[in-house]
């Protein structure tokens, strides 16, 4: 197997498990509610994400910052310095800073490693969707292809990595700034549920909108539909704001309708859960455009 280690951040929402089946090394980003940091690390070591999203829903606030540059080189150095090379596959530039931690530190690892191959990629994705490039990518090195290779696979195919979801409570996305006051009341009101994507420049953008929970689920596998391609159906990943049984639910209209055999369920983690809040649900897969 190539020698080089594949590495990402925390914001690709990548359980546990996933991270060892992929074989890959996760750089935690951190978050902060009721005044103390924790890291959002993949095994949840230092908070449930259950327990997170009930303080959000007891009205707690929860803030993110992107990783420094210090953080970046600490987690990439010790590969480089085993002699390894280190491919990175960065959290969307279109929604944070970190990208830019990872080029910087890169530049700075590259003059104390000359004789090692360093390469970072802006994914443009993020949750599971980052989680499932990364995951797509590490299958691509485990059949045998150079960093090189794997880092042409993952720029040629970040542009399909289709971001499909729907939020349960505006008043996370207008905090955000992702939606006016007037549409969160009168969206509340009304019970309309707006339909989200992640576009091609790495950024969240309304899409549409449908009237209630289930519509909003259901439209979420007929925007699949649409653009879904045959290798985009053998696999599918899932992430949810703490609302596991509608996760379940849209995992199971995506078996039925496309004879998906690997789906994958994980929560939205509290790096992204912060802006998204509880119920979020997001469906990710491989499209012919985003």
């Amino acid at each position: 197997m190539p020698d080089y280690v594949i590495l990402t951040d925390s914001s690709a929402d990548l359980s546990a498990e996933m991270v060892r089946e992929a074989g890959v090394t996760v750089l935690p980003l951190s978050f902060t509610i009721q005044g103390e940091t924790y890291e959002n690390t993949p095994d949840n070591r230092e908070m449930d994400p259950a327990l997170f999203y009930d303080m959000l829903r007891a009205g707690e606030l929860a803030t993110t910052s992107a990783v420094n540059v210090a953080a970046y080189t600490d987690t990439v150095e010790p590969p480089l310095q085993a002699g390894k090379d280190v491919l990175i596959l960065a959290f969307s530039s279109g929604l944070s800073t970190t990208c830019n931690s990872a080029e910087v530190a890169a530049e700075e690892l590259r003059e104390r490693y000359p004789q090692r191959k360093l390469y970072v990629v802006d994914t443009l994705c993020a949750s599971l969707g980052q989680g499932l490039l990364v995951w797509l990518a590490a299958r691509e090195q485990k059949r045998g292809r150079t960093i090189e290779e794997v880092r042409d696979w993952a720029e040629t195919h970040k542009q399909a990595v289709c971001h499909q979801f729907t939020v349960q409570d505006l008043k996370f996305l207008k905090r955000g700034g992702r939606i006016t006051a007037t549409t969160a009341v009168l969206g509340s009101m009304l019970q309309i549920k707006p339909l989200l994507h992640v576009d091609q420049e790495g950024r969240l953008t309304a899409v549409g909108k449908a009237r209630g929970r289930h519509a909003s689920l259901k439209t979420l596998v007929d925007r699949m539909e649409k653009t879904v391609t045959d290798e985009g159906r053998e696999t599918v990943f899932i992430s949810h704001g703490d609302c596991r049984g509608d996760a379940d639910k849209v995992a199971e209209m995506v078996r039925e309708r496309f004879g998906t055999r690997d789906v994958r369920i994980n929560y939205v983690g509290p790096v992204i859960g912060a802006h998204s809040g509880p119920g979020t649900l997001a469906l990710f897969y491989l499209g012919t455009e985003r």
